[in-house]
């Protein structure tokens, strides 16, 4: 059996993650779980995220689906329940964080941009060396929603976010902190005249799985994968996608509390 990768993330968001994985190992087979009913995680509180999570991991035992590498596609949700989930499950668990580390090296200005959910910004780290200025935005995840489902992108509004975070002139690189965002990445680029370097955690985290499938000595797959199965908690709008309903019920163990 190969080894069973599922990317799971508020919404559509951590697609952007999950194909920088498929990239870089083709022969694993794939799920993606979309928590759209509670989207955005950036306007959730933590104890909701943990709650869910620790949901999704009882659906997937109860489901049997042998997931050997959840990768928790969502800064919100990394920031917010890594550790705790990681206390309770075998299954090897992987976070994102924001690339704010690689984005300071590369910084010219030695000024750089992190562009995520409020969440996320209240936990983010910070740079001794470069300075990082934190904007936050939950409308952009909306808009990279409606981008993704209906392939339309309403520039205006989008233009409207971005002036109102009035991003300093002087950065140069630009994190972006959430996974939703790099479906906007094109749009933020030409709006910003291709003058600020966007980058994100993409292919940190495909490395990190990929290390991971050595580490541990899973099984990758020479014979004809399994189609990529999608797993939601409530309809997903105009998109295409062939998508199994899941409920999940909200549990906290009382030892995490």
């Amino acid at each position: 059996m190969s080894v069973h990768i599922m990317v799971f993330d508020s919404g559509i968001g951590g697609t952007t993650v999950l194909e920088q994985i498929q990239a870089l190992i083709p022969n694993a087979d794939y799920s993606y779980f979309m928590d759209n009913a509670l989207l955005p995680y950036g306007a959730q509180s933590q104890q909701t995220i943990i709650a869910r999570l620790f949901a999704l991991l009882q659906f997937i035992e109860t489901a049997n689906l042998h997931v050997d590498i959840l990768v928790i596609a969502c800064n919100t949700a990394s920031t917010s329940a890594l550790e705790t989930i990681r206390q309770h499950t075998n299954i090897e668990v992987v976070g994102v964080v924001p690339a704010i580390k690689p984005a300071c090296a590369i910084s010219n200005s030695k000024h750089i941009g992190l562009l995520a959910t409020p969440s996320t910004i209240k936990s983010s780290t910070h740079s001794q060396e470069t300075q990082v200025s934190l904007y936050g935005s939950t409308e952009l995840v909306e808009i990279a929603e409606t981008l993704f489902h209906t392939q339309r992108l309403n520039k205006a509004k989008l233009e409207k976010v971005l002036s109102d975070l009035a991003i300093a002139e002087d950065i140069d690189v630009l994190v972006l902190g959430c996974t939703h965002f790099p479906l906007l990445a094109s749009a933020i680029s030409d709006y910003y005249k291709q003058q600020i370097f966007l980058i994100d955690s993409g292919k940190a985290i495909a490395k990190r799985v990929e290390s991971l499938i050595a580490l541990r000595g899973f099984t990758l797959t020479t014979d004809k994968k399994k189609p990529l199965h999608y797993y939601a908690t409530a309809p997903i709008g105009h998109s295409q996608l062939s998508v199994e309903l899941i409920t999940l019920t909200d549990q906290i163990p009382h030892e995490s509390c």
